[in-house]
């Protein structure tokens, strides 16, 4: 069904006495610029990096000096020569220098055996959980509710925004609340009268067009992103999609536009991406080069501009490989793998022990870490959110964060 003006603002304004008072803006910007958290904690920023596939954490995180790796993968297994040591035991793959250097740099955490109950080999099913933050079947993915959650609680407002080309994910399926796709910060500036140059078509930017004759405030926060637009690149972000989206986020957070949670990708191209059955060595290479590289560029950009105390980044994806490879110079889908955790405000190192490679679930590593306790990290501690009202129960914490 079309949305109309009409429909629009009634689902985007508020309608309580205060709200009512005020000039009529978008939703999601009156949010960002009134919520006021009593925690203190309502600048901070989260930004997650979906790894679409199955990462193969194996070779993520190599445990080198273990020779259940090396009989396991007699083509796949990296050479100790090439990798970036961790530990005595644990380095990481060849082509993530940048993360080694994050690493010892103290700002980058590798939380390690992370995974999710009964975990499914098939990935819709799979990411389906880590989308929804359950096993059992929801209509809303954790991204969704939180933002609903904002919607209800002035004193959260917690924006949330995809960053990526990829189509939708269920993770920002909400019930209320209006969830915007920034491709590039010029894309969600609001077109003024006196605006020079091409307009933009209205049927490919319905958002925007309905919400063309805004107030002031919503000006102000035009300008803002109008400005973050302007900010030149920092000088490391190389020219890969990851890399762009997340030089537009850093853009995004200096504009202080109010957006809290950011959603990217890596590998969702209709390539296969990280679920790699055969020959898995170029491509996972390739991957992990463009996610360390576009991460480090990122942390490098929000450093040099005092942001990276403000912002965290997590990366996850829906299930890890398994310990043997399959015959084709591939890996078969798995259970357990390392969540990625980078920013200013970190404990550092490793969190957790790395999984048996003798005791396994069907050939894949097990976890200890319900990937929900990741979440409800992300929530209570670092945003200050109740994790409850989002995830649907408690979970513990994980011990990662200087906050």
């Amino acid at each position: 069904m079309t949305m109309t003006r009409r429909s629009f603002l009634k689902t985007t304004l508020e309608t309580s006495a205060m709200m009512s008072c005020m000039p009529m803006v978008p939703d999601w910007l009156v949010r960002s610029s009134l919520a006021q958290d009593p925690s203190g904690n309502n600048d901070r920023v989260l930004v997650l990096v979906q790894l679409t596939g199955g990462n193969d954490g194996l070779n993520t995180v190599v445990p080198y000096e273990d020779p259940v790796y090396a009989n396991s993968r007699p083509t796949l297994r990296l050479p100790v020569s090439d990798l970036h040591k961790i530990s005595d035991q644990l380095a990481f793959h060849p082509r993530m220098a940048a993360f080694s250097r994050l690493y010892k740099d103290g700002h980058l955490s590798i939380l390690q055996g992370v995974g999710c109950p009964d975990s499914s080999e098939d990935h819709a099913v799979a990411l389906r959980h880590w989308h929804q933050a359950d096993t059992e079947d929801r209509q809303t993915g954790w991204l969704g509710r939180l933002a609903d959650h904002a919607r209800l609680n002035h004193q959260t407002g917690v924006p949330v925004a995809l960053v990526s080309a990829i189509k939708r994910p269920f993770i920002l399926t909400a019930q209320q609340a209006i969830i915007p796709r920034i491709d590039t910060p010029d894309k969600m500036t609001l077109v003024r009268p006196t605006d020079t140059g091409p307009k933009r078509d209205a049927q490919t930017n319905g958002f925007l067009s309905l919400v063309q004759e805004t107030s002031a405030q919503s000006r102000i926060m035009s300008d803002r992103i109008h400005q973050a637009a302007q900010i030149q690149a920092g000088d490391a972000y190389p020219s890969f999609a990851l890399a762009q989206n997340l030089q537009t986020i850093a853009k995004l957070i200096r504009a202080d536009v109010g957006v809290r949670v950011f959603f990217t990708e890596l590998g969702g191209d209709g390539f296969g991406g990280f679920d790699n059955h055969a020959n898995q060595i170029g491509n996972h290479c390739a991957l992990l080069h463009q996610l360390s590289e576009s991460v480090g560029a990122f942390v490098a950009d929000l450093k040099t501009q005092g942001l990276l105390d403000r912002v965290l980044v997590m990366t996850f994806s829906e299930f890890g490989r398994t310990v043997n490879e399959n015959g084709r110079r591939g890996t078969g889908h798995g259970a357990a793998a390392p969540v990625f955790l980078a920013g200013g405000k970190l404990k550092g190192g490793l969190i957790g022990q790395h999984p048996s490679l003798t005791d396994l679930q069907k050939n894949s590593l097990k976890h200890h870490t319900d990937f929900r306790q990741v979440y409800a990290t992300a929530l209570d501690t670092w945003l200050g959110i109740d994790s409850q009202a989002v995830l649907g129960q408690q979970f513990d914490t994980v011990d990662c964060l200087n906050v």
